[in-house]
Formats: structure tokens, C-alpha cells, sequence
């Protein structure tokens, strides 16, 4: 499988205009895939937050493996950082969110309130492309101000959004640079955070199979009737035979298989599942 890179000019120009609104933040809210909370930490924002308090999101937690979730979640706390899991698209989210963007600003509350202030915190909302950031904003809103979408790249500009007691900076989804890690890179070519024109989506599919094969092989037998997992390509096309995804002569139809895979993970069709396990990043640099 080829290497994969993917950085659109306007994820430059949104950093850059990051880096100029950072000083007008009381803090950052980084909103992460919950199926792959690694994969979707973006090192070079780090440089973007200097010293500001950061809340990791754990979104899309509804389709994530729930006791992995809770692991990450005690990483996070264990390392000192604010993080909570939650769904961005069900209501009841938008309390736990209010209710940690409160604890994080409680002491600049209760500083302005000793002076008799009454001021308004404002969040920069940053992270990977399509783990929902304009979803959470829509949400803490209480109504549609930010535009959502499946593809990765919707946002492409940095505006402010007033949501209930805080404004926040909405920003388009940031890439580094570069991938040196591909095994993430594959991660957010499965959850989308990768523009799908540039991927080569039979490779994707392929190599999403084998990973669930080795850590969920029970959804693809639930899901697709597949029991020998020992050959990727014939856990694909069991897929397909199973789909009915055959031309005539008996030709297996692979791109309608692959787009079957890759859209059966995302929407979650497939299962509760996640891509990383907490235990293999205890050493990790958040």
C-alpha cells in the first residue's frame, strides 16, 4: 500500500490564522475521533495552544468500544488534561461540555466576579478534519451556525460563532504536514479524515479488513457472514459475494465492496469498535 499525504493549502493559511487568534482565547477545545483518539491528535496544534488549558473531546464515543473509550479517557485525566467522551450529535452532550468548559474557567469567573466583571470566555475549537468540531459548536449553540458534512475539509475558514455563555472560534480541520506514521494515516483514511479522491479505497478497505479481523473478527462474521479471516482478499470478496457485489461472468464488483466496507465503519454498521487500544500509549506526549 502506498504511502499516504494529504495537506491542502488551506490548512496553512487556517494555522496561520490560528496562531494570530490564539492570544484572544481562554482556552481550546480539541475535538478527537473517539475510535482513534491517537490518530486524530495533531502534534503541530500543540505549538498553536502554548499554555492555554486544552479540553480533549473524545467525540463519536457512540461508536466507539466503549471500555477502550473509558481508558483513553483515564489516560487523558492522568496525564493532567481535561478530556471528556461524548456524541456531539445527541442533546444530552451539551451539558458534560458546559459543564467542563465551567470548571476550566472557574477561576477567571471567580476573579472577574471579585471585581464585579461579568465577561465571556472564548474557546478556540481546533482538531483533525470530520471528527465533528462544527457538530460540537452546533450543539453548544443550540442550533445550526457552523456547516457540517461527511467529507473531510467542510470548514475551511476560521470565524467567530457566540454559543450560550462563550464564543467560539470555529477553525478548519488541520493535518501535519506530513504522515510519519502511516498505520495512523490508515486510521484517518478509515473514519475519513482524508479526502477519499486521493485514497486508493480497495487498499483502504483491505487494510481495514485485516485490522478488524485481528481485534473484532466477530462484527465481520455478524456483519458480512465471514469466518476464515485469514486472507484479506477473501474476506473482501466474501463481503462482496455476500452483498451480492458481482458482475456478470462472475467478476467480483470491488469498488461497490469497498465503498460497503468503508461506509459500514464509519456510520457504524459494523460495530461498536475501536482502532487503538489505551494500554499501547501509556508513554505517549499529549
Amino acid at each position: 500500500m502506498k504511502n499516504i499525504q494529504w495537506f491542502p493549502g488551506h490548512m496553512t493559511r487556517a494555522m496561520r490564522d490560528m496562531e494570530a487568534k490564539r492570544d484572544l482565547c481562554d482556552g481550546v477545545i480539541c475535538v478527537l475521533d473517539a475510535r482513534a483518539p491517537i490518530a486524530t491528535v495533531n502534534k503541530n496544534l500543540k505549538k498553536i495552544f502554548g499554555e492555554k488549558p486544552v479540553l480533549y473531546v473524545l467525540n463519536k464515543a457512540d461508536m466507539a468500544d466503549a471500555s477502550k473509550t473509558d481508558g483513553f479517557l483515564k489516560l487523558f485525566e492522568s496525564k493532567g488534561k481535561y478530556c471528556v467522551k461524548c456524541d456531539c450529535t445527541n442533546p444530552s452532550s451539551k451539558r458534560v461540555l458546559l459543564q467542563k468548559l465551567n470548571d476550566i474557567t472557574e477561576e477567571k469567573r471567580s476573579r472577574a466576579a471579585a471585581k464585579g466583571l461579568t465577561r465571556t470566555f472564548r474557546f478556540m475549537v481546533a482538531g483533525i478534519p470530520n471528527t465533528g468540531k462544527s457538530t460540537l459548536v452546533n450543539l453548544i449553540s443550540g442550533q445550526k451556525r457552523a456547516k457540517t458534512g461527511d467529507k473531510a475539509g467542510v470548514t475551511r475558514d476560521v470565524r467567530w460563532l457566540k454559543c450560550g455563555g462563550f464564543d467560539l472560534l470555529d477553525t478548519p480541520g488541520t493535518m501535519p504536514p506530513s504522515f510519519d506514521d502511516q498505520h495512523h494515516a490508515r486510521h484517518l483514511a478509515y473514519i475519513g479524515s482524508i479526502n477519499d479522491d486521493i485514497l486508493d479505497m480497495d487498499d483502504i478497505a483491505l487494510e481495514l479488513l485485516g485490522e478488524l479481523a485481528q481485534s473484532y473478527p466477530k462484527c465481520l462474521t455478524e456483519r458480512y457472514g465471514i469466518e476464515d479471516f485469514s486472507e484479506k482478499l477473501g474476506m473482501y470478496e466474501a463481503v462482496c459475494k455476500r452483498r451480492g457485489f458481482i458482475f456478470r461472468g462472475g467478476e467480483y464488483d470491488y469498488e461497490r465492496g469497498a465503498k460497503a466496507i468503508i461506509d459500514d465503519f464509519r456510520k457504524g454498521r459494523t460495530g461498536k469498535i475501536s482502532l487503538e487500544t489505551p494500554s499501547d500509549y501509556r508513554d505517549f506526549d499529549f
